[in-house]
């Protein structure tokens, strides 16, 4: 056999790889047919601009028969978390998908369901909170969450949106984690806007992400039935954790969550030759002085801006957060050490301080030796456009203020529009 027959007959017997299929889908959309690829059980939601069209979309494959799962409508968003948390306890994989006002209505199942230590994955499709009433996009409302105990990962791109939706689950049903994940991306701005999605096959999926196995199921029977949740005292009892115990439990599955993410990230880029960085994503910060640091959309358009920033002198690049919660302090460590000077674009404002990642951002860089100039700044609330030359007003308001080392506590709110 000639050489170029040997390698024909070698290339016919090795595996064809699944098919893969590219569609032009909405953000939405996007996570739609990762949740159906990850073969969810029950889906409870109750609609709410931007995010009605990913259940939407859900309910029709189950109409048509292409996803095998009890679709549960219900009167409230807070009815539909304790939907999911009794689905969750029973050892069902579970998904919702909410909002805005539907969100901040849940808040009290959010922390039932962290605390009860269940994987549920929810799409956060972020929109402003009023009053006033508004529909337009901030992480106002995904941010307001930080504290329920739940993982918050923020998207920048609709591939990234079907993508994160297939991690998180890996990640929430890992038994070192076992704690709800929030898939945060901004409404309309990518919720409603088309982008290219390669869709990995069903066989893929299947290999990266196998059937759910409750850890609470593990301890239940018909005949030997247990409570779930039970009052707890101040102090342990007969072998049984009190709150506080229960809650540190808790709080070291969260710092842990970080680690596992990264291992999923790696073994997801293994089956679908795609990367997202994990906690962090750096883009043109190994010569860099001055960071512009964001989540989502915010760290999209200061990429936009790096070419304009250099070439006026200013050596810069993005840091894009994508763990918001457990917040990545070692990562961002890491990331911005050495540079000179940091811009912490926010989309949302922890009221009576500044931008919540920003506050986390300073928080994370206490105590290293020459840390960075940090300068905070308010973009982009209540769907106002933040654009390419406000990331390049806010740098060089903080390269011109880090030149004094001027301390500014007011929080600068950019593309303020006075008297309005």
């Amino acid at each position: 056999m000639t050489s170029g027959g040997k390698q024909e007959a070698e290339d016919a017997s090795r595996p064809v790889p699944p098919a893969r299929e590219t569609l032009i889908l909405t953000g939405n959309h996007a996570a739609s047919f990762a949740v159906k690829a990850a073969r969810v059980q029950v889906i409870s939601a109750y609609p709410i601009t931007p995010q009605s069209p990913v259940v939407e979309k859900l309910s029709e494959f189950v109409e048509d028969g292409e996803l095998k799962a009890r679709m549960i409508r219900v009167e409230s968003e807070q009815s539909a978390m304790a939907s999911l948390i009794s689905a969750s306890t029973t050892g069902t994989r579970v998904f919702t998908a909410t909002s805005s006002h539907g969100l901040s209505y849940m808040h009290e199942q959010l922390a039932w369901a962290a605390g009860t230590r269940l994987p549920v994955v929810m799409c956060i499709v972020t929109r402003a909170i009023g009053a006033p009433w508004s529909v337009w996009p901030d992480h106002q409302d995904a941010v307001s969450e930080r504290d329920t105990g739940w993982i918050q990962i923020f998207c920048e791109d609709n591939q990234e949106i079907y993508d994160t939706v297939l991690e998180a689950y890996k990640i929430a049903e890992d038994e070192r984690v076992y704690l709800p994940v929030a898939v945060c991306y901004d409404g309309y701005i990518l919720s409603h806007t088309l982008m290219p999605v390669e869709l990995m096959s069903q066989a893929e999926v299947d290999k990266f992400l196998p059937p759910f196995k409750s850890h609470l199921m593990l301890a239940m029977s018909m005949d030997d039935p247990v409570g779930v949740n039970p009052v707890t005292v101040p102090e342990p009892r007969e072998g049984f954790p009190a709150y506080m115990e229960l809650r540190h439990r808790m709080q070291k599955a969260l710092e842990g969550a970080a680690a596992v993410m990264e291992e999923v990230e790696a073994e997801f880029a293994k089956v679908s030759g795609r990367h997202h960085g994990g906690a962090v994503r750096s883009y043109r910060l190994d010569d860099a002085e001055v960071a512009l640091v964001g989540m989502g959309s915010c760290s999209s358009q200061a990429k936009v801006a790096i070419d304009d920033l250099r070439a006026a002198g200013i050596k810069a690049g993005v840091l894009t957060v994508r763990l918001f919660r457990p917040f990545p302090k070692r990562q961002i460590r890491e990331v911005l050490k050495g540079k000179k000077v940091v811009a912490v674009f926010d989309r949302d404002v922890a009221y009576g301080l500044e931008g919540a990642l920003c506050a986390e951002t300073k928080a994370s860089l206490y105590g290293i030796p020459d840390p960075p100039y940090v300068h905070g700044f308010i973009v982009g609330i209540g769907g106002r456009d933040f654009t390419t030359e406000n990331a390049i007003e806010g740098t060089r308001l903080a390269v011109e203020r880090s030149r004094n080392r001027e301390i500014h506590d007011e929080t600068t709110w950019l593309n303020l529009m006075e008297g309005e």
